[in-house]
């Protein structure tokens, strides 16, 4: 947003590839649902798509169905490298690093790859660097044209940000999650030119738009019918259709975010966010306001890695 205009809606594709979400009650939709799904969404005016390696069929989709749209860019992320030993020599590594591009390259139907981002931020560093080393030959080549970091928490965010290279980062952000201002996350980015960012998680995996306490895991310290009926009255007074109004509002209104990162598996959710992300976002002083009056939550809450099963 830090040309002034609210952040875009981007399509988040981990839905399409695989049955994901807390809240997903459809699962993964059929070949051509997906196709579908995505063919509107572009003819709709979305530009962007975020898709992974590991997100099963998800490159492959959005590679068919976009294959015949013109000035679309998809952020793809590489693979998670599990099938490398932690000692792995750094041959070994280049070619994963190789295999997971090439493989990305073929899926999307693509001759470079957009913006290609770690899906482990630890990647940076691990192997003794040779992960990232790999990337900036591919940078150099011509094969990437933008690199940077899927980041799950602020240690990862500032190590991130710390490295020019990085020119994109994705990270999950939505109205309860704290961590990033007090980590001092935002005033680093705010200060970094030339970085775009795209937030995700914008609803939590759902449970925040869900109305539904019953959705929300169990996470000692969380009164989840407490909070769902605080986030609904909240979006009443600040006059928002709904509570997942009330969070893309937040997200959107944030200055140094360009992208909200929203899954969708269903035409109606495509429907819904579109309505929502056409509507203006919250001004600076409403932000400020909601971060003044929502409660503390557990971190544990903020990362679903950490819920429990």
């Amino acid at each position: 947003m830090r040309d002034a205009r609210p952040a875009e809606l981007v399509l988040g594709s981990v839905q399409l590839g695989l049955a994901y979400g807390a809240a997903n009650r459809t699962g993964m939709p059929s070949h051509g649902a997906a196709l579908k799904l995505v063919h509107r969404a572009a003819e709709a005016g979305i530009t962007k798509f975020d898709t992974a390696r590991s997100y099963g069929d998800s490159e492959n989709r959005l590679g068919e169905a976009l294959e015949a749209h013109s000035g679309i860019r998809t952020v793809t992320k590489l693979s998670p490298l599990a099938e490398l030993a932690p000692g792995a020599s750094r041959e070994d590594v280049r070619e994963a690093v190789d295999r997971s591009v090439w493989a990305s390259l073929l899926a999307l139907r693509r001759a470079r790859l957009d913006c290609l981002l770690l899906h482990r931020a630890s990647h940076m560093f691990d192997f003794n660097g040779a992960v990232w080393e790999r990337l900036l030959e591919h940078l150099e080549d011509g094969t990437v044209l933008c690199l940077g970091v899927s980041v799950q928490n602020p240690a990862e965010a500032l190590a991130a940000l710390n490295c020019l290279d990085v020119r994109h980062i994705q990270m999950p952000f939505n109205l309860l999650d704290w961590r990033w201002c007090e980590s001092g996350v935002i005033d680093r980015i705010r200060a970094r030119t030339h970085l775009t960012v795209h937030a995700r998680s914008v609803f939590l995996q759902g449970i925040l738009a869900a109305d539904d306490a019953s959705v929300w895991p169990r996470v000692d310290g969380v009164n989840s019918p407490d909070l769902v009926s605080f986030l609904a009255e909240l979006a009443r007074q600040f006059e928002r259709h709904s509570t997942a109004d009330l969070c893309l509002a937040y997200a959107r209104g944030q200055d140094w975010i360009d992208g909200v990162v929203v899954g969708m598996e269903t035409e109606n959710q495509l429907d819904m966010n579109l309505r929502l992300s056409a509507r203006p976002p919250l001004p600076p002083e409403d932000c400020a306001e909601i971060e003044r009056r929502v409660p503390r939550v557990p971190a544990q809450l903020l990362n679903p890695a950490e819920w429990p099963k």
